[in-house]
């Protein structure tokens, strides 16, 4: 989707963002995307809030993208291509006990990235 101006975002997802009901809820569509790996990555278990919002009794488990440096970690994934308004819709989604920042693909495009913050 584009915001008219043609202007795409590649967001790298791995997790939540991969669920028909929070791409539904999140972006009011489906996404579909590429293949694609993130190395020297590797998901970790972490805590977090609700990424809504919700208050932090209602923190529970999930995965955390954290950097390690080691070229046999890989994080196996897909790249998705977000307007400006979609990807600040994923930044309000999954802010909360993370940060975005940009990575290089396997493939070698570089792409959007939830890490544990």
């Amino acid at each position: 989707m584009s915001d008219g101006s043609g202007t795409v975002e590649p967001l790298f997802t791995y997790g939540v963002l991969q669920t028909p009901d929070v791409q539904l809820d999140t972006f009011g569509r489906l996404l579909h995307g590429d293949h694609d790996t993130l190395p020297a990555f590797r998901l970790d278990e972490g805590e977090s809030g609700d990424e809504r919002g919700a208050p932090a009794a209602s923190s529970h488990r999930r995965r955390v993208l954290r950097h390690s440096g080691d070229p046999r970690d890989r994080v196996f994934g897909t790249v998705v291509r977000l307007s400006p308004d979609e990807l600040d819709a994923a930044d309000e989604y999954l802010m909360t006990g993370s940060r975005r920042i940009s990575v290089v693909l396997a493939s070698g495009l570089s792409a959007w990235v939830y890490v544990g913050a």
